[in-house]
């Protein structure tokens, strides 16, 4: 598989200019300053570009009764992929993501949930990957959202891809 360097950015497109994990402690460690609530999720959405596939991982931080803001993963990948593979490929990146991050979420004792853009009815194509991905989701023990309840990769997500 081909890929660029991902690099995280900022929902304006602006470059992160330190690792992820210290942006996500500072922002997480301010909030709580500031007395805010926080429920954080992590999803993916991939869009076919030709030859390539777009995908992008996004953080949503809402801060309850007091908006959002989120931290965006975007990346292009040159592969052929099948549906369900770049459904599971989605979920993975998700997953990976959340693992990656979860010592910070530990400390700051919020539960991350994984949003996944795939459809509960059987009418969807996208429903083909649904037992695979949600058996991979408990597998790993993390708290997931499927369609229409999944906001962070059907419609955060979705927006940084299109």
């Amino acid at each position: 598989m081909q890929e660029q360097q991902p690099a995280w950015r900022r929902l304006s497109g602006e470059r992160l200019r330190r690792p992820i994990e210290e942006e996500i402690h500072i922002a997480m460690t301010r909030e709580r300053n500031a007395g805010h609530q926080m429920a954080v999720f992590i999803g993916t959405d991939s869009q076919v570009k030709g030859q390539a596939i777009d995908f992008a991982t996004v953080i949503v931080f809402y801060r309850k009764g007091n908006g959002a803001f989120m931290f965006v993963q975007p990346q292009r990948v040159i592969r052929k992929l099948s549906l369900r593979e770049r459904m599971l490929e989605e979920v993975h990146r998700s997953i990976t993501t959340a693992g990656n991050l979860s010592p910070l979420f530990l400390q700051h004792k919020v539960t991350p949930e994984i949003h996944v853009d795939i459809n509960t009815q059987a009418v969807f194509k996208s429903n083909a990957a649904l037992s695979d991905a949600t058996g991979y989701l408990r597998g790993m023990g993390f708290n997931f959202q499927t369609k229409p309840y999944a906001f962070a990769s059907s419609s955060c997500a979705d927006k940084m891809v299109q």
